[in-house]
């Protein structure tokens, strides 16, 4: 019998699984591909997940793959220009984006050398239950056509957004809204060693630096135009670069893309019951947002520390097991519910006046252009960007 048997090994289910057996616990890791596997990502880490990675002591081997350190980001919208970086987190200031295939093996890799024993090619079929409902366990089908069974005092479900284990487990849907966007990206060679966002109504145009000199270039559309969109998808992504950030389009005009484009209209929104009777939820699925905001990797990482510091030490105790559990749901509520809603406004693809008018007062001021991309970093709440100080220059701009 194992402690935890966590499903799915991807940058939730991995974190996940390491920091249960440094903390002393037998831990199984099971996921149905076969790594190392590449998945549909924006990549990029904020700085309060790069300070998880620190803390965790696997930062070094993401920057050894080659990423390189993303401490310097611009976003552009209509007459507008700020640029700088989000305040430092635990003294480190840089964001990094590196492929998936790379960073889900070295947090897997860093799960196995805590102790975890992990299972590729495993397929779970069910959850197990007991008389009372709670679950005990998981029946999995293995790359060889077996099957087997394995029992655990808790059972996490990390599986992502189309999460089979939150259907298993008959986890609710708490808060739910319409997807708002369609995304679609590729990869160029060289173009920009800067985190790039360019704005327009009904338009949205991204940049990352990621390894071997190639930078993952990603436009946003309106859900409401992804039937016309998908019908020829390279070329409305090229002219809504071409249309939001001239000055990138013709750094990539006279390119040919290094790998064929990805994307997407599957853009929900919703959190889910981030946990039950011996069962939790970690990363996309329990709580999944539009990626326009690129916060999917740093709130795994926050979910998966927040799970294990919720548990403690009580996971062999059954009535300290299910208050830990408790308190994860909450916890976890709170500290994502804010940047839910933000990150909702964004994905509308609207540009308000009111937007614009902050955005004027910010600009040219580097305190206020660095604390303003920490709060779309998550290091600093909105409230506390959004000061009296601010709200009063912002109505002498407006004199």
């Amino acid at each position: 019998m194992y402690d935890v048997i966590v499903v799915g090994a991807r940058c939730a289910g991995a974190s996940t699984a390491m920091l249960f057996a440094r903390a002393g616990y037998q831990v199984l890791m099971v996921d149905r591909a076969e790594f190392p596997r590449d998945t549909l990502s924006t990549l990029y880490i904020h700085q309060p997940g790069v300070a998880l990675l620190r803390r965790w002591g696997v930062l070094d081997k993401v920057i050894a793959t080659g990423c390189p350190p993303l401490d310097r980001a611009v976003y552009r919208i209509a007459d507008i220009r700020i640029e700088g970086c989000s305040i430092p987190v635990d003294g480190h200031r840089a964001a990094y984006a590196p492929r998936r295939y790379l960073l889900d093996e070295i947090l897997a890799d860093a799960a196995v050398a805590a102790g975890v024993e992990f299972r590729q090619g495993c397929t779970v079929t069910e959850v197990l239950s007991d008389e009372e409902g709670q679950a005990i366990g998981v029946r999995c089908r293995t790359s060889d056509g077996g099957t087997t069974e394995e029992h655990a005092r808790l059972v996490v479900g990390a599986d992502g957004m189309r999460s089979r284990f939150a259907t298993m487990v008959d986890s609710r849907i708490t808060t739910e809204h319409p997807p708002a966007t369609c995304a679609y990206y590729t990869y160029w060679e060289g173009v920009t060693d800067r985190f790039e966002l360019y704005e327009a109504p009904g338009r949205w145009v991204g940049t990352v630096p990621t390894n071997d000199n190639t930078t993952l270039i990603a436009a946003y559309f309106p859900q409401s135009e992804f039937e016309r969109v998908r019908k020829d998808a390279m070329g409305a992504y090229l002219e809504a670069v071409r249309g939001t950030a001239p000055e990138l389009y013709a750094k990539i005009e006279s390119q040919t893309p290094l790998e064929r484009l990805h994307g997407t209209g599957d853009q929900r929104n919703y959190f889910r019951e981030a946990a039950g009777l011996g069962w939790a939820l970690v990363g996309d699925a329990g709580h999944h947002k539009d990626s326009i905001t690129a916060r999917g990797i740093t709130d795994a990482f926050r979910q998966a520390q927040l799970l294990v510091d919720c548990v403690g030490t009580g996971l062999r105790d059954p009535e300290k097991l299910l208050d830990g559990l408790e308190e994860y749901a909450y916890q976890r509520d709170e500290i994502l519910i804010d940047a839910y809603h933000s990150t909702l406004s964004v994905a509308e693809l609207e540009v308000p006046e009111h937007r614009l008018s902050m955005l004027r007062t910010v600009a040219g001021d580097q305190e206020l252009m660095d604390r303003y991309f920490a709060t779309l970093a998550g290091v600093i709440g909105v409230e506390e960007f959004f000061t009296p100080e601010l709200e009063a220059r912002q109505e002498l701009t407006r004199q």
